[in-house]
């Protein structure tokens, strides 16, 4: 049998960037045929960004009947592929494997099958599980959104194997986070020859954006961030077109709304001027909750079973958890393995916590 380390290398190999469906769909084939060796009852969702997958565990010993826990992963990266023979190339060095997704999140899929491999050998009664692997999580989970909240609306408890804090410590809530798009409409003509007839898109949306800066100042506990910007083509020509998409983290469901009205009332600073803005993608905020908590506590005790001690905070990353914490569902991320580097260069985990992971996720599925 592969080991833990070998079958990340294999999923990390299959690079899967957001947007590919192809390279989304040989992930998902792959998985697919491990995970029905151990029993899974797989569905297919066809997007155009990849299909969303369902796998579905029967449980055992008398509690096939049970409500089931929900498992959340992605397929999906935010590296392209070829990544993986230029930039990041695979390395298992010192106790350390890295590669493009390995952290995220394709360790905590690896740790997940390994859980179910130690269930079945140790013969344990289980509940039903679910594994929903979504193919868009890395841009706001469009296509998958009202999937996973189907599911987690019938979970007894869902658990992210997103990767946990930098220290190993489980996540309990998260910020709500929204990518807003913001695009002008000027009007183009000859930079030298009839400046003053043109609008320049570009000029107004700098303005724009310095009064989104005034609206995010106005709420401290809000992050924004200014991810890309575009417009224009020539420099001889005043630009008729530009565009930024930003990113917002809310604490809470009153601070979005208020930031979004605001935004939603930005005027056009230049006659002649269009201005709109659209919401790309929105997760709620997910609230600290004693729900939330108590199931924290519940594997903080299955951890103490395997010599394990774990703990949980609030994180300001967003994921599919987002969705079923908000819902007011038992939920708890993090259940991936340690390491670090999420979206960098760096990316890598700890090798023997794909091991460690397993065995918590299958000590608590014996008990929950």
């Amino acid at each position: 049998m592969a080991t833990l380390v070998e079958r990340l290398r294999l999923a990390v190999a299959l690079e899967s960037p957001t947007g590919d469906a192809r390279a989304i769909a040989a992930l998902g084939a792959h998985l697919t045929e491990r995970f029905t060796r151990l029993g899974a009852a797989v569905s297919v969702e066809p997007h155009e960004t990849g299909p969303n997958l369902a796998f579905a565990f029967p449980g055992t010993a008398g509690r096939e009947s049970e409500a089931p826990v929900l498992f959340l992963a992605h397929a999906d990266t935010v590296w392209p592929v070829g990544t993986l023979a230029s930039t990041m190339p695979w390395r298992d060095d010192d106790g350390i494997v890295a590669g493009p997704g390995a952290f995220d999140m394709k360790g905590g899929i690896i740790a997940f099958e390994g859980a179910l491999e130690l269930l079945a050998e140790s013969g344990a009664a289980h509940r039903p599980l679910t594994l929903l692997l979504v193919a868009d999580e890395e841009i706001g989970s469009p296509s998958s959104r009202a999937l996973v909240e189907s599911h987690g609306r019938c979970a007894v408890a869902v658990l992210g194997l997103e990767s946990p804090h930098a220290d190993g410590a489980l996540k309990t809530a998260r910020l709500g986070s929204t990518r807003v798009r913001l695009t002008v409409v000027g009007r183009e003509s000859h930079a030298a020859l009839d400046p003053d007839g043109g609008v320049s898109a570009i000029e107004e949306l700098v303005d724009q954006l310095l009064r989104v800066r005034e609206i995010a100042a106005a709420h401290p506990t809000v992050l924004c961030n200014v991810g890309t910007i575009a417009g224009g083509g020539r420099t001889n020509v005043v630009a008729g077109r530009a565009h930024a998409d930003i990113g917002f983290r809310f604490p809470d469901a009153s601070t979005e709304r208020a930031v979004l009205d605001a935004l939603a009332a930005l005027a056009p600073v230049r006659s002649g001027g269009e201005l709109s803005v659209e919401v790309l993608s929105s997760r709620p905020a997910w609230g600290v909750d004693a729900r939330h908590d108590a199931l924290t506590a519940e594997i903080a005790a299955a951890a103490a079973t395997v010599g394990q001690a774990v703990d949980g905070r609030p994180a300001t990353g967003a994921a599919d958890t987002n969705l079923t914490g908000a819902l007011g569902v038992p939920t708890v991320d993090g259940l991936g393995p340690r390491g670090a580097g999420a979206h960098a260069v760096h990316e890598h985990v700890v090798a023997a916590s794909l091991a460690e992971r397993a065995e918590l996720i299958a000590a608590l599925l014996a008990r929950i």
